[in-house]
C-alpha cells in the first residue's frame, strides 16, 4: 500500500486528505448533489487507498445533498470501520442523523462532533478496538 500520509486527493465532488494509513479527512464540495456515479468514484478510489480497515473524518463545512440512490450507497465498503461527522450547525447534524435510518447494505457506524479533534480522538479509538478485534 502507498503511504498517503499527509497527502490531498481531488475527486469530481470532493477533497481527500489522508490524515494517515487507516483514515482520511473528507470535504465534499459546497452546492453538490452526489449521485450514483459520484459514489463510484469514491468508493474506487478508496478501495484502491485502503485495503485493511478504515474510518472517514467527513468535515460538513459545504452544503451538498444527495439522490436517494446515493444515499443507500454511499459509505458502504466493508472496511469503512468509523466514521465521524464533523457538524457546524444543528441542522447538519439532523440531517446526517437522517442518513442513519436508510438501510443500506453494511450499516454504519457514524457519530456526529462539532469538534474536530474529538472527531479524530473517537476515529483513533474506533480503529484501535478494531486492531485488538482482529488479534
Amino acid at each position: 500500500m502507498v503511504n498517503h500520509y499527509m497527502s490531498t486527493t481531488i475527486l469530481s465532488f470532493c477533497v481527500i486528505k489522508h490524515l494517515g494509513d487507516q483514515m482520511s479527512e473528507v470535504v465534499v464540495d459546497e452546492g453538490v448533489e452526489i449521485n450514483d456515479a459520484m459514489v463510484d468514484e469514491y468508493h474506487t478510489y478508496l478501495g484502491k487507498c485502503y485495503k485493511g480497515p478504515f474510518a472517514l473524518l467527513i468535515n460538513k463545512k459545504n452544503s451538498y445533498t444527495y439522490t436517494f440512490s446515493a444515499q443507500q450507497r454511499l459509505a458502504t465498503l466493508p472496511n469503512i470501520k468509523a466514521m465521524a461527522a464533523v457538524v457546524y450547525r444543528r441542522s447538519t447534524e439532523i440531517v446526517t442523523h437522517a442518513l442513519l435510518d436508510i438501510k443500506r447494505e453494511h450499516e454504519w457506524n457514524l457519530k456526529t462532533f462539532y469538534d474536530r479533534d474529538e472527531a479524530l480522538t473517537w476515529l483513533a479509538a474506533q480503529l484501535a478496538l478494531e486492531s485488538v478485534d482482529v488479534v
